[in-house]
């Protein structure tokens, strides 16, 4: 049974926000903040753009920011939008995604699929989520299936000419799979909570993927997730310390909507949230795009 879902915010925080709303001028700012955030989410590519997302260790987030993304840019952009279950042993995608009933499987599709299928013969093989997106399950539901290596090459390949942008939940590291995804992928997101133990272990897989190419940082975005409405670590030296290959880092804020697990539903995400989701997605898209630190707010085939 689960609860019923809770605004991210409490209602003291959103009164306040309102308030403060009435008498200063930050609603402007803010405007211009998410304009400029919509427009690097909404930017064109040429083919279809992968997004890895992985972490170092499980309960992190990263299957939450998976969803954060793959709803965001089903919101912002027009044209299709895929998120791919590559966790299945331990991924939350498809209830976080609000899906119920689980079809067909990566496993299933890998065996069927062929150049010559149309985006509608494939959709028969996906389940739509809120905002036009579509998803692809690692499973069926089955405890401890996992996705092998030649399953994942034969999907992500076949898929990337129908679909503009794919959101990857990958398996946490050192997984085979996660490893191919940090290293195949247009750009790569690495969840961490906001500890010190997390921000140390991130660094570690930064320095690994800076051994594998120098270029992977470039295309690299940490988000340091707060599970908690403790304070936590310094963002910025925590920023200082992870973004100084080139990797950029980002802070995903404590939210009691998200903490409540089941399914997002960007309505009951607090406001920070929402705003923290589009900066994001524009960044991952503009490093996945132009393949470096994104330019369409001073920090991007």
């Amino acid at each position: 049974m689960q609860a019923k879902p809770r605004h991210g915010e409490s209602v003291a925080r959103r009164a306040g926000r309102a308030l403060r709303r009435v008498f200063a001028s930050s609603a402007a700012a803010e405007t211009e903040a998410v304009t400029r955030a919509a427009q690097a989410i909404q930017q064109p590519v040429t083919t279809g753009r992968q997004l890895a997302v992985s972490s170092i260790r499980g309960g992190a987030g990263k299957s939450t920011v998976a969803a954060l993304l793959a709803l965001t840019y089903a919101h912002y952009r027009s044209d299709p939008v895929l998120a791919v279950e590559a966790d299945p042993a331990l991924g939350t995608l498809p209830h976080r995604l609000g899906v119920r009933e689980v079809r067909w499987s990566s496993t299933d599709l890998a065996q069927i699929v062929d150049p010559s299928m149309l985006i509608t013969d494939l959709t028969g093989y996906l389940l739509p989520f809120t905002g036009g997106g579509w998803l692809l399950p690692g499973s069926q539901g089955s405890i401890g299936t996992r996705l092998d290596i030649d399953t994942y090459r034969i999907v992500m390949t076949s898929l990337r000419r129908h679909f503009a942008t794919t959101v990857v939940d990958c398996e946490t590291l050192p997984a085979e799979v996660a490893r191919t995804a940090l290293v195949t992928t247009q750009a790569r997101v690495l969840v961490t909570p906001a500890t010190v133990e997390g921000v140390l272990a991130t660094k570690s897989v930064l320095e690994w993927m800076g051994g594998v190419h120098r270029g992977l940082l470039r295309t690299a975005v940490v988000v340091l997730n707060h599970t908690s409405p403790d304070g936590g670590i310094d963002v910025r030296k925590a920023a200082e310390h992870l973004g100084s290959g080139g990797a950029a880092v980002l802070a995903l804020p404590y939210d009691r909507h998200l903490a409540g697990g089941g399914a997002v539903r960007a309505e009951l995400l607090g406001e920070r949230t929402r705003e923290a989701a589009a900066r994001l997605a524009a960044e991952v898209m503009d490093r996945a795009v132009s393949r470096g630190p994104g330019t369409q707010r001073g920090g991007g085939d």
